[in-house]
């Protein structure tokens, strides 16, 4: 069961698609919304969660105070799912989050933005070449202090992140899973990023 961790909906339960998904573990989550919350990156913020699944993360950033979601699913299972989750979360008084129903890129091709924070948590069978061409996508659509978190198996090719215009802050890895945190490239003489693992 995924519920809302924290903020106004906190404890409201989400439904999770029945396949073709693959959602944040809890331990994960906690972790990633604690860093996010350290850094003031959540409120106010204009989210993007792309490979949405239940919309988990999107809609948790909404009920610790960011000021718009876009939840971007191609799934037609999944995408009613997501739905259903955004009404639960209305009726606690969050926001309401868009939903678009739509392949990555084709939503990124159309979109405006800017985004200051997006989720990136593509489906193990997502090949490299293609998440590599979704974020080079997504990069003009960043505000200028943007943050990125993308998920991935810990076996995963990294993401190429200096094709798509990002530079890398951090990498975390949680057992089978790693996130890399990256935000519009600046210049050569950026800090390096914070690599840390933690197996469990």
């Amino acid at each position: 069961m995924t519920r809302i961790i924290a903020g106004k909906a906190r404890g409201a339960r989400l439904d999770v698609p029945h396949a073709g998904t693959r959602p944040t573990s809890d331990r994960v989550r906690e972790s990633l919304f604690g860093a996010l919350e350290s850094m003031d990156a959540i409120d106010g913020a204009r989210v993007l969660d792309l490979y949405a699944g239940s919309g988990a993360l999107g809609l948790e950033t909404l009920s610790r105070g960011a000021a718009s979601a876009d939840l971007v699913e191609k799934g037609r299972e999944a995408a009613a799912v997501v739905r259903r989750n955004v009404a639960v979360l209305t009726k606690a008084g969050v926001p309401a989050a868009r939903v678009h129903q739509s392949a990555v890129r084709a939503f990124l091709q159309r979109a405006t933005g800017p985004y200051d924070l997006v989720f990136s948590d593509p489906p193990y069978d997502l090949d490299d070449e293609a998440m590599d061409a979704d974020l080079s996508a997504l990069s003009p659509l960043l505000s200028p202090d943007a943050l990125v978190v993308i998920e991935r198996a810990r076996r995963s090719t990294p993401p190429d992140l200096v094709a798509a215009g990002l530079d890398l802050i951090r990498e975390k890895t949680y057992g089978d899973t790693t996130l890399w945190w990256a935000e519009p490239a600046q210049s050569a003489d950026a800090a390096q990023p914070d690599v840390e693992s933690q197996s469990r």
